[in-house]
């Protein structure tokens, strides 16, 4: 006997949004997720990295990383769909 929910589409609400969001199957680091917070503002690379106190080439490296799990080809892509995941 299947039951249902207080819906009443025998979904639970919960389960249904997990769902429309899929989760990341490689999960973001603490420093990804800050400079995926950079990605998304004007800041130039250079920028990034001064705020950060870090080289040039770390924030490349951690976008590689970015665009590598979010499955994105650029930084505009990997703001969209971390926007998509909710992850910004």
């Amino acid at each position: 006997m299947r039951s249902t929910c207080s819906n009443g589409s025998g979904v639970d609400p919960a389960d249904a949004d997990a769902e429309v969001r899929p989760a990341l199957i490689d999960p973001l680091t603490e420093r990804e997720r800050t400079v995926l917070r950079y990605l998304a503002s004007a800041l130039s690379t250079a920028e990034i990295a001064s705020e950060l106190y870090v080289s040039v080439n770390t924030v490349k490296t951690h976008q590689r990383a970015l665009y590598r799990k979010l499955g994105a080809t650029g930084r505009r892509d990997a703001v969209h769909r971390a926007r998509l995941l909710q992850l910004l």
